[in-house]
């Protein structure tokens, strides 16, 4: 089994910052490849980013690409995600994900395993 755990979603203003945490416990692997996805009501889930096995290599889309920001702790099994600049259109529930290594990053079905989700609201 595998948990995963988000946290520090919240009400932000525009132009505001919040940091997401995502734990990670259970069958894990620091050889797993973690990723942030957010889902809006009425809309797909979208990928935003990913990061590399050892951390120093992220993928983002073009959305979020230069605002938000993902790290890795594997020591600690845990994963951030930096969101600066919000607007209000990040209005979305925020999702970690986690999969055992090997190709793939940017869909949700290459993910197993996902948290339950925390909810980020940007005001205008």
């Amino acid at each position: 089994q595998v948990q995963l755990v988000e946290s520090g979603g919240g009400l932000v203003q525009a132009g505001g910052s919040l940091r997401l945490s995502c734990a990670a416990s259970g069958r894990t692997s620091s050889t797993w490849r973690m990723g942030w996805f957010r889902q809006a009501p009425g809309k797909e889930r979208e990928f935003l980013t990913a990061v590399t096995v050892t951390g120093d290599a992220t993928y983002s889309s073009d959305s979020v690409k230069g605002r938000f920001t993902a790290t890795r702790d594997n020591a600690k099994n845990t994963m951030s995600l930096q969101m600066n600049g919000l607007k209000p259109e990040d209005t979305a529930v925020y999702y970690c994900a986690a999969r055992p290594a090997g190709s793939g990053y940017d869909r949700a079905y290459y993910y197993p395993h996902w948290g339950q989700g925390t909810q980020v609201t940007v005001s205008s």
